[in-house]
């Protein structure tokens, strides 16, 4: 009877044993229905793994898709287990982390293994990131506080994984599981990638941030000691620190220790070892000079007018500057007043056929090269014609025509009698020999010879023009206007290169002469790189002549090279409008004086642009030219007052110039002309 009931007594148990177990779990209907994939699933994504249940991204490592693969990675399985499924619905807690890490770090050690150099570039890039995402991954509470907006989107992406994981686990569509699992691991791939690269972003910044706070000035010490001088000038001259006489006497004290201790440094390299000491003394009776008198009202006001002063002071310091640099720009050397009066010395000591240049059926022959050079300047003279004959391809067809004036007229042709360049013809003219050119023809001569124009070059410096540059007397001189009257000085020429005494040609100019101007009189560059070299810097606007015939805003160009093209010129009569345009400006209400701005207005849309290499200005005033716009330059132009054979010359750029003078030669010699020191 006993053994009857011990068998219903073993079913019963039995069955409310394990009927809940295959009741509410799925583990032996997975394990009876597909065994092999249970327990030998391939996950075919490396960035995909399963665990607690849930489909798991590994985010910071870098994706690719299987296809792009050559190769396997290695197989990685993963066995879904009855303890795995169990843990389906926990969150991911420490242990989790610790996984995830070891997960990782397994992962990088196999990609290294297999060899995927692309892959290791990327990891090691990206490998900063790893902490940072996982930290903030499991960080849930921090996020809920500060971005509600990503709770809610955590919560809609667990319910999401947990729906995927549940589908998984289900027989009936496998394929559709991978691809939902593909897709969400892609998302949450890009989604913690950016946020990575925010961090990181973030991360450099705040580097670079502290990197820069901890970088001191060299110059540190000097300017606290400097800004100390200039509070303690400030107690100086305060009514209620002057009446403290011991406070003055102290202050004046550390006053004279600062300025012994700062002298002449420019950097705290420079200080001497008690400067910090100094500086801790100065600081302490500023102190107290702060609690005698704290009003800062005061104190602003003081500086304010301190200010005033300094302003002051400087903008007379910068008229004296200028004032200087251009006298100093107008005062010929000693050596240069020696060489024309030894020159001439030796001129008149030739017989009448020796003062004669050779190849003179050249100069009126239209198929040569014809350079017209008007100069008093014997020196720049011989280095403008020294570098074009060196660069030209064949010299003898090269014809230079200089012009001077009668003081140095001997001399410039003694210099080129006895310096005579290979090949090239060379013929000096006086301008005084021109007797076409007087006063009834040409009106600027007119206006020269004035008394007025005289007095407004000579008068005294208290009643001086404030643009000192217009006020130079070589404007006195009709030999800076013969660029006007080519036609007539060269009669039988069809074209000329017009070159300025302060330049230095660098390549050959044959080039020019075949150039097509397209109608237009003459070639130029132009010069409005810089908004300030328009017609509104040379011309008076408030003018209605001026302001109703040109545009503000045109661009300016430059004398100094320029091709000309004599045959366009003589149909234009561009000498009559030039005259006309002298005849209104008598009294200088058009233009100040110089000769670009009657030239901008004589050929006003008569200028055929060149290429900027062709000429490249700014050496006689601006130490900022290019280097390479020098090299690839066919002249440079020494524009300014800093001319090459100043010594306020530009040191770096005086060797293109005095590389063309030969410092042996005897009258050189013997007026004691020497190379200045280069940069």
């Amino acid at each position: 009877m006993k053994m009857k009931l011990r068998k219903p007594v073993l079913f019963l148990l039995l069955v409310t044993v394990f009927a809940p177990i295959v009741l509410y779990t799925d583990t032996l209907g997975t394990y009876f229905t597909s065994p092999s994939s249970s327990r030998t699933e391939f996950i075919e994504d490396l960035s995909t793994f399963t665990f607690g249940g849930d489909v798991r991204p590994l985010n910071v490592l870098p994706q690719e898709s299987s296809t792009s693969l050559k190769e396997p990675r290695g197989d990685v399985y993963s066995e879904i287990s009855s303890q795995t499924l169990s843990n389906a619905s926990d969150t991911l807690g420490s242990e989790d982390a610790r996984k995830t890490r070891q997960l990782t770090e397994e992962s990088l050690k196999h990609q290294t293994a297999t060899g995927s150099s692309n892959d290791g570039v990327e990891v090691a890039m990206n490998g900063n990131h790893i902490s940072q995402v996982t930290d903030n991954l499991h960080e849930p509470q921090q996020t809920d506080k500060t971005s509600p907006k990503l709770v809610s989107a955590g919560k809609d992406e667990s319910i999401a994984m947990e729906t995927n994981s549940k589908k998984k686990t289900s027989p009936t569509d496998p394929n559709q599981t991978l691809d939902s699992t593909k897709t969400e691991t892609r998302h949450d791939q890009h989604t913690v990638q950016t946020s990575g690269k925010v961090v990181s972003g973030e991360t450099a910044r705040g580097k670079d941030e502290e990197r820069n706070a901890q970088i001191v000035p060299p110059d540190a010490r000097v300017r606290q000691l400097k800004d100390q001088l200039i509070r303690a000038k400030v107690y100086l001259s305060l009514s209620a620190t002057r009446s403290n006489p011991h406070f003055i006497r102290e202050l004046r004290l550390r006053i004279k220790e600062s300025l012994r201790a700062l002298g002449e440094a420019t950097k705290d390299s420079d200080l001497s070892r008690s400067a910090n000491e100094k500086l801790k003394a100065m600081e302490q009776t500023l102190a107290k000079g702060k609690q005698i008198q704290d009003d800062c009202a005061t104190i602003v006001k003081k500086l304010r007018a301190m200010l005033h002063s300094a302003e002051e002071q400087l903008r007379v310091h910068k008229k004296q500057t200028l004032y200087l640099t251009h006298l100093t720009a107008k005062t010929l050397p000693k050596g240069l007043h020696c060489l024309p009066l030894r020159l001439s010395t030796e001129y008149f000591k030739l017989n009448s056929s020796q003062q004669h240049f050779p190849h003179q059926e050249n100069l009126e022959n239209p198929k040569l090269y014809h350079y017209a050079l008007f100069s008093d300047n014997i020196l720049a003279a011989a280095v403008v014609v020294n570098s074009t004959v060196s660069h030209a391809k064949d010299p003898s067809k090269h014809v230079f025509h200089i012009v001077t004036d009668r003081l140095n007229f001997a001399a410039m042709r003694m210099w080129f009698l006895a310096n005579q360049p290979k090949y090239a013809t060379v013929d000096v003219q006086c301008v005084e020999e021109f007797t076409w050119l007087n006063s009834s023809y040409s009106p600027v001569l007119k206006q020269l010879n004035s008394q007025s124009m005289i007095d407004y070059y000579f008068r005294s410096r208290a009643d001086s023009d404030p643009n000192v540059k217009f006020r130079n007397p070589k404007y006195l001189s009709i030999m800076n206007h013969l660029r006007f009257y080519l036609p007539e000085i060269f009669p039988k020429l069809d074209k000329v290169l017009f070159l300025d005494d302060d330049i230095v040609v660098q390549k050959d100019l044959g080039g020019l002469w075949s150039l097509d101007l397209k109608g237009k009189v003459i070639g130029v560059v132009e010069t409005c790189g810089e908004s300030f070299h328009r017609f509104d810097r040379y011309l008076n606007f408030s003018n209605p002549l001026i302001s109703e015939n040109f545009d503000p805003r045109a661009c300016g160009w430059a004398f100094g090279m320029n091709i000309i093209d004599l045959n366009e010129w003589r149909r234009q009569n561009i000498t009559e409008v030039y005259h006309s345009w002298q005849n209104r400006n008598h009294e200088r209400q058009l233009w100040k004086l110089g000769t670009l701005p009657p030239g901008l207005i004589t050929f006003w849309k008569r200028t055929y642009a060149l290429d900027r290499s062709w000429h490249v200005l700014g050496l006689g005033y601006n130490p900022n030219v290019s280097q390479k716009d020098i090299q690839r330059a066919a002249v440079i132009h020494y524009n300014g007052n800093l001319k090459p054979w100043l010594e306020i010359s530009i040191p770096k750029f005086r060797d293109y110039w005095s590389k063309f003078v030969d410092y042996d030669q005897t009258f050189l010699r013997e007026c004691n002309i020497n190379k200045l020191g280069g940069s």
